[in-house]
């Protein structure tokens, strides 16, 4: 099976983007030395197709910058949540404090990063699908109808993903497609719902992508018809369409292996990538010459600080309230009333000088066993790198006690995978949806349509799925908790189940990009984040010292004052 794409999926063809963004897509130029009549061939079509790829890991290229972009979404989706800090220190890339306490101005430069990368995206897919068409018209060499149609659904999928994530964090966007001039581009507003755009590109690649659910080419990076369904599925979810979500997820579930045959872990496994439980997936290598443009580069500042193998940069920590909500009662089950909070578990958070040398572990403590293949702490063996240490923290008083793991790979495997003298940039794969997120999206539909049994059913096999994990330990050999984790008897009604569904949610994707968009498609934002950081602040200095008030982001976050400034007011700010 050719594998090709897998390995050079992230090459980034500056010839095959005949129409780049480069600093905004208003201010497009042509780029490259080829023009589109020397690309207008089978051979440029499938190059330009491999260049829309490239955008899915959040760089269009160098490695440093592009942290807002990733496609972990670690930063909106997490820091601005609940589940994280942005860690490190405070004066180390300070704009990211701005997201995380919810005060984030037009000039916040994480704002243009994110708008760039994935409108570069865009411009890719719709390059793609205009020399496709010119290709397929003409009176040279053609696809295959069967071929033309997949690298149609192909580029269309990866439209509709980088729009959807552009929608996400900005809501109102400007919507360009391939049959557009610059010129008609660049007059484009921003005051239409992009949704029914997206959605149509969705169904678009559900058709053309092989009804056996094959790889297109049989090449593990590209895209197939789970994505496709799951995706639209995602987008009908974000629409409140819940019948209409639920016909798309039913698909993929009974289609795909069942989710307890398969292993929580090997989704954070460099050695296990691209395995069945993986939807759609950001491809992540190291170059033949060391390099890691290609890489990861969304998470390399998440590298743990100091001396520990990653060496860098002391981001993306785990919040106290988060490591706390993974707290179970006697009955295996979480605390879905929020008494997780209740004489809280900190680690060593507050402890110095002699009461912090000598902090020990309670072993005691009852925790879902997810806990530790998701938060770094103090005394517990870190994937094959050793128990973590004060050492590795950056400034532990600011961002917290805790290290995130599921970015990081094993020591054992950075041969080949991480990045010549950077062992913080690695070939991890991202998931963007994967197959235990389509399970509880299936139950939130559920919920929502008063299939409680099927709801509960779809929770059950998660958590089925991680009592299997083995037990994570100290540096001595023995757990290093009190592991339990049971299933649900019923769902007595909708608001448990409801409740139930989300905490789920919390519990399985935890640190993967999803957290803050889940909250604002709830209707749950302000209520979480006001509890939330009243909690934190007592532990950490990063959260809000002060009275916390919520902005109405739920109308997406400003759009970035170089692009308003640009358009001449085209945009409008939100």
């Amino acid at each position: 099976m050719a594998k090709k794409l897998y390995s050079a999926v992230f090459i980034l063809f500056i010839l095959v983007t005949v129409y780049s963004c480069g600093k905004s897509f208003l201010d497009a130029k042509p780029q490259g030395a080829l023009a589109e009549p020397q690309l207008a061939n089978t051979k440029g079509v499938e190059s330009a197709l491999i260049g829309a790829y490239g955008i899915m890991n959040g760089n269009i290229s160098g490695t440093w910058g592009n942290y807002s972009s990733g496609p972990s979404q670690w930063l909106y989706g997490e820091v601005a949540a609940d589940n994280a800090h942005k860690g490190s220190n405070s004066t180390d890339q300070s704009p990211m404090n701005d997201i995380e306490l919810h005060k984030v101005n037009p000039s916040n430069d994480n704002l243009p990063t994110m708008w760039r990368v994935y409108y570069e995206g865009v411009i890719r897919c719709n390059t793609t699908l205009k020399l496709l068409s010119v290709v397929q018209s003409g009176g040279g060499e053609k696809f295959s109808e069967d071929r033309a149609k997949e690298i149609a659904a192909e580029a269309r999928l990866l439209r509709g993903h980088y729009y959807f994530f552009l929608a996400r964090v900005f809501k109102n966007i400007p919507y360009i497609d391939e049959n557009m001039s610059v010129q008609e581009a660049a007059q484009v507003k921003n005051d239409k719902d992009v949704f029914p755009m997206i959605e149509a590109d969705f169904k678009a690649a559900a058709e053309g992508l092989p009804g056996d659910y094959k790889k297109p080419l049989n090449e593990a990076g590209r895209v197939d018809k789970y994505a496709a369904e799951a995706y639209l599925g995602k987008l009908y979810l974000y629409q409140k369409r819940y019948p209409e979500a639920l016909v798309e997820f039913k698909k993929v579930i009974q289609n795909k292996p069942a989710l307890t045959d398969l292993a929580f872990e090997a989704n954070f496994n460099v050695k296990t990538k691209n395995g069945q439980e993986g939807i759609l997936v950001s491809q992540s290598i190291i170059n033949p010459d060391g390099s890691g443009d290609n890489a990861n580069v969304g998470d390399m500042l998440a590298g743990l600080y100091g001396n520990s193998p990653g060496g860098c940069c002391g981001f993306f920590q785990p919040s106290v309230d988060l490591v706390n909500a993974f707290k179970v009662g006697t009955d295996g089950l979480p605390y879905l009333d929020g008494s997780y909070r209740t004489n809280p578990y900190k680690s060593d958070q507050g402890l110095s000088g002699g009461a912090a040398d000598a902090y020990k572990l309670d072993t005691t403590l009852r925790f879902d066993p997810r806990l530790d293949y998701t938060v770094g702490r103090r005394l517990v063996r870190y994937r094959d790198w050793g128990v973590v240490v004060p050492g590795w923290i950056r400034d532990q008083p600011f961002g917290g006690p805790f290290v995130a793991v599921k970015q990081s790979i094993n020591q054992s495997d950075f041969s080949g995978n991480v990045a010549t003298g950077t062992n913080y940039l690695n070939a991890q794969n991202i998931n963007i949806i994967r197959l235990s997120d389509v399970y509880l999206m299936a139950a939130e539909c559920a919920v929502e349509t008063s299939a409680l049994g099927d709801a509960k059913d779809w929770v059950n096999a998660v958590r089925l799925r991680a009592a299997n994990l083995d037990p994570v330990l100290t540096g001595y050999g023995n757990p290093a908790a009190k592991y339990l984790i049971k299933t649900y008897n019923s769902f007595p009604n909708q608001d448990y189940a409801r409740n139930a569904v989300r905490f789920e949610r919390r519990l399985e994707l935890a640190l993967e990009g999803h957290r803050y968009y889940d909250l604002v498609r709830w209707g749950t934002a302000e209520e979480v984040l006001k509890s939330y950081m009243t909690f934190e602040k007592q532990y950490v200095s990063a959260s809000q010292p002060a009275g916390f008030t919520y902005p109405d982001w739920d109308k997406g976050l400003p759009i970035p004052q170089e692009q308003i400034d640009r358009a001449q007011g085209i945009l409008t700010q939100n």
